[in-house]
């Protein structure tokens, strides 16, 4: 695999989705939480894709697979902002649903890519 090619890699190109999808649902956010919710769902968001992007850049894939553990990282403080947010009444259940759905099915990506690379080494 060539690990320095980010733009191939699926879970690469989903989780930009998904930050995207963050983007406009955070959009619709009261401008109260501008900076706080809005400001917070956001950054994480735009990490996952990121690391994913930085650590494929890396010449070693023992960093590689330490920055696909910060993705992950994001992707779960991410889900603890999107249930925050579901039970605060910023996001409805449907709407919060629909990204934690996508949201595990990055996670399972990021960790069925961070094993693919450790078989390797």
């Amino acid at each position: 695999m060539n690990m320095n090619n980010f733009r191939n890699l699926k879970v690469w190109q989903k989780s930009v989705d998904f930050a995207v999808k963050v983007y406009f649902t955070t959009k619709e956010f009261p401008n109260e939480e501008k900076y706080g919710m809005v400001s917070q769902m956001r950054r994480a968001s735009v990490s996952v894709p990121s690391n994913i992007a930085e650590g494929s850049a890396k010449s070693s894939k023992k960093v590689f697979c330490n920055s696909l553990e910060t993705s992950l990282g994001e992707s779960y403080e991410l889900e603890t902002q999107l249930e925050i947010s579901k039970r605060v009444g910023l996001i409805s259940e449907e709407k919060s649903s629909s990204l934690e759905n996508d949201l595990i099915e990055i996670q399972r990506m990021i960790n069925g890519l961070k094993s693919s690379i450790e078989s390797q080494t």
